[in-house]
């Protein structure tokens, strides 16, 4: 028992190490926070992307987002297609990095019995009565998503900019 008891606190130190060394710089002045509202009927990841792009986003991400949907367009993990749903949906999660460069974004509805699923967020989610989303963006980096060799994907690159010397 002693000996599963130190193998935990040790594992727990270096996660701790870890995540302090994973650790961000405070954000800088050029950081901005953006709040908006969808309507009803406005496709979810269309608005999301025509928002972006409207404001030449390269570094953003979704701090928090809450609405409803009426249909739904998800791809679950390691699927090569979406899938689809047509009722009242609550969204219970939206994240994701954005950028004008290539968005990742995962979402979560629920059903009326509370039924939760989730993935990828793909178009063709249509809002029902709201969707309220915060968005935050730095100058500091730049978003790209490139093959790096380690997916079959293209993943997050993070650049950073103005970095000082």
């Amino acid at each position: 028992m002693n000996a599963y008891k130190n193998l935990g606190w040790a594992l727990m130190t270096l996660m701790v190490m870890g995540v302090m060394a994973c650790q961000s710089k405070p954000m800088n002045q050029s950081d901005k926070t953006y709040a908006f509202r969808l309507k009803p009927g406005q496709d979810l990841k269309l608005s999301l992307d025509s928002f972006v792009k409207a404001n030449q986003l390269e570094a953003a991400w979704i701090q928090t987002a809450v609405g409803s949907l009426t249909d739904y367009h998800i791809r679950f993990a390691n699927q090569p297609n979406g899938s689809k749903g047509t009722g009242h949906f609550e969204i219970v999660s939206l994240v994701g990095t954005l950028s004008i460069n290539g968005s990742h974004i995962h979402i979560s509805v629920s059903d009326s019995t509370g039924k939760t699923i989730g993935g990828h967020l793909l178009e063709g989610n249509k809002i029902y009565t709201t969707a309220e989303i915060v968005i935050g963006s730095s100058n500091q980096f730049q978003f790209k998503r490139e093959e790096d060799g380690t997916t079959a994907w293209k993943e997050l690159q993070v650049k950073e900019l103005n970095k000082e010397q």
